[in-house]
Order: C-alpha cells, then sequence, then structure tokens
C-alpha cells in the first residue's frame, strides 16, 4: 500500500511539473505579444511569427477606425479554425499584391466580436464604407474571388 501511495504521488508531480513547463512556457511566449494581453491562447501563440498574422487590430481600434467613418477591409478569423488555416495563406498574400490593407481580428481571443459584428463563421472578410459595412465574404474561397472582392472594394 506504502508503495502504491508513493508511486501515486511521483506521477501527481511529473504531472503539476508538466502543466508548470507548459504554462510558463507559453507565458514567455506571450511576452509583449501585439494583442495587449497577459494570456493568450496556444492557438494564438503558435501564430505570433507568422508574418500571415501579422496586421493584427485590436477591438479599440476598429471600434474607433469605424466611429470616425473611416474604411476598412477586415479579416474575422479564429486560429483554431481550419478554414481559416487555410484562407489566411491565400487572402494576405493577395491583400499585399493589390496593396490593400486587411486588418485581422483574432476571434478567439477577442470573442465579443462574434455578436459586435454579427459573424456567424470564420472566416469572415467584410468590407466597410465610411465605418458602414457594405459587404462580406464568408467561408473559404479560390484566390480569384478575394482578388475580385478587393478590387470592386478598393476603388471606392
Amino acid at each position: 500500500m506504502k508503495k502504491i501511495i508513493i508511486f501515486a504521488a511521483l506521477i501527481l508531480l511529473v504531472f503539476a511539473a508538466i502543466v508548470f513547463l507548459t504554462k510558463y512556457q507559453q507565458n514567455e511566449a506571450s511576452k509583449d505579444n501585439p494583442y495587449g494581453k497577459k494570456e493568450l491562447h496556444p492557438e494564438t501563440i503558435k501564430q505570433l511569427d507568422d508574418p500571415n498574422y501579422s496586421n493584427l487590430i485590436l477591438p479599440n481600434e476598429l471600434e474607433e477606425k469605424l466611429k470616425n467613418g473611416e474604411d476598412a477591409f477586415v479579416y474575422f478569423y479564429s486560429p483554431t479554425c481550419p478554414h481559416c488555416q487555410k484562407t489566411t495563406p491565400v487572402l494576405m498574400p493577395v491583400a499585399k499584391d493589390k496593396n490593400v490593407d486587411v486588418k485581422q481580428f483574432n476571434l478567439l481571443e477577442f470573442e465579443d466580436g462574434w455578436n459586435e459584428y454579427q459573424i456567424e463563421s470564420t472566416p469572415t472578410l467584410v468590407y466597410f464604407k465610411n465605418g458602414v459595412e457594405q459587404e462580406r465574404l464568408v467561408g473559404s474561397h479560390p484566390k480569384e474571388n478575394f482578388e475580385h472582392f478587393l478590387e470592386a472594394h478598393k476603388k471606392e
């Protein structure tokens, strides 16, 4: 019986060490992150060094931009969304080629965005003109669809 208790204690100790190390690594990885948050979801942490996820917009910045009546392309995505993982590497290079500033809003980190911008699924690309939504493109699409969407509104 004594051996079982010692064995169980060792297992608990190893488990606690693993949890501590994982949490420590996540905290270190998310230090000085562009989200301005102390803790980030592990999937968001994985994207911190990915150039395809470098044009972020925070909720207060987007709110201010729209309140000021500015035009904006906003890409609402979630790091855990498999469709977003396929779409982002297509959309962001297209935006760069077309010289269009597409801001990225991480719905995993800022969940209020789902309701605030009536997002039903990800990915969702929204065009705002004078601070008001004009059109949205929902789901994965071929490169040509993104090119057309950006070009159509870039001229407005």
